[in-house]
């Protein structure tokens, strides 16, 4: 298991080198004077036909969004199941530190931010943007600070930040769907009922639960309920173990976190973080939406994580992870404010159709706020190295 937990954290650790780059590419290109190409670029039109019955056409960014996503969050749903069975979320006494941690990483800084934006309807739509934490930038700041953070630390990360992407999918299921279609919510529904079936028949091979998750996606596409929730209700399908003692999930979650850190995720950033900063001053800065997003993953997240763990810490029999002193704990707490790829997806869900300048607002904050979060936290991190030396 501790082998397994390795191979996952350096894979999403230089993951986020990747997505850092394609992120820092992007905010580049859209400021040069290849901005009107990159534009051109994720605007451009794609058509999927199959016969006459199936007509798909979108833009660039919505593909990667919709589709692209779907095999990150059919990812991030085969971590949930197998951490739930069989991993660090598999017994009440394991989970009880991160869940709270979690929970109160997500509750605190929505409350900041409804807080600042409470007069702005539209605005107060993106309250649960700064409740997400980016796994794969997190662990990459950890990861470059090598042995000066305790590997339970790591752990305890992972846990807080799949927890909080299991929150942020109950999120958008609850509260960023369009109008629902019955007849082809029914269908996916019935969709999701034969992939159990399959599992409860005891299909090891991944392949049919592939093809009937596509057909899932489709009708929840068209039933209103956004689309990357498909990947999810597919992993949770996918068995964890066969009687030769192998594990289908296991072997589906290490063949695609290659594609997902390398491809899915910067390709989505390359696409979503593009973003001009001509005209942008520290009025903007203070425009309440980036406002708010900023200072609910910078103030929200640390507060909300730290608070909640120290509470169960005092009153709930609850322990330090093994090995960290407080300061090491409060500067992971600080990175679990590094939300980018999660932030920017639900920003997109609650600004869809407002406008270009409540875009350019989601953008600025959710960068600003990462990118006040992750050096924060690695400032912290390395003076409690030193004291520890």
């Amino acid at each position: 298991m501790l082998q397994s937990v390795r191979r996952f954290i350096a894979s999403e650790s230089a993951g986020g080198v990747a997505l850092a780059l394609a992120a820092l590419v992007a905010l580049v290109v859209s400021n040069s004077a290849w901005a009107p190409y990159y534009e051109r670029f994720v605007q451009m039109p794609g058509e999927l036909r199959i016969g006459g019955w199936l007509v798909l056409t979108k833009p660039l960014l919505r593909w990667v969004n919709e589709l692209w996503m779907a095999v990150f969050f059919f990812v991030v749903g085969l971590e949930i199941k197998r951490e739930l069975l069989a991993g660090e979320l598999a017994s009440p006494r394991q989970a009880l530190l991160p869940a709270g941690a979690a929970l109160g990483g997500m509750v605190v800084p929505a409350l900041i931010y409804a807080a600042i934006n409470l007069s702005d309807p539209v605005a107060l739509r993106g309250w649960a943007i700064p409740a997400a934490t980016d796994i794969a930038f997190a662990l990459g700041v950890l990861m470059l600070l090598g042995s000066r953070v305790p590997v339970s630390l790591k752990v305890f990360l992972t846990a807080v930040a799949i927890i909080d992407d299991l929150g942020a999918i109950v999120v958008i299921a609850l509260f960023y769907t369009a109008e629902l279609s019955l007849p082809m919510l029914g269908a996916a529904l019935l969709g999701c009922a034969l992939l159990f079936a399959l599992n409860r028949a005891r299909v090891m091979s991944v392949g049919p639960y592939v093809i009937v998750g596509l057909v899932v996606w489709v009708c929840v596409l068209k039933s209103g309920v956004h689309a990357t929730l498909a990947g999810v209700a597919t992993a949770l399908a996918i068995p964890l173990t066969r009687s030769d003692g192998g594990s289908p999930l296991e072997d589906a979650e290490h063949a695609l976190h290659p594609w997902v850190a390398f491809a899915v995720l910067p390709v989505f950033a390359f696409v979503n973080a593009g973003v001009s900063l001509e005209g942008v001053s520290l009025a903007t800065l203070a425009d309440p939406v980036p406002l708010g997003i900023a200072a609910g993953l910078v103030f929200g997240k640390a507060i909300g994580v730290f608070g909640a763990s120290w509470l169960l810490m005092r009153w709930a029999g609850a322990e330090l992870p093994s090995e960290a002193s407080r300061l090491q704990f409060f500067g992971v707490c600080l990175l679990c404010g590094v939300g980018f790829t999660m932030s920017l997806f639900i920003g997109a869900l609650a600004f869809e159709g407002q406008g270009a300048g409540y875009e350019t607002r989601l953008k600025i904050g959710v960068l600003g706020g990462s990118l006040t979060s992750a050096m924060l936290g690695t400032l912290v991190l390395l003076r409690a190295g030193r004291r520890s030396r």
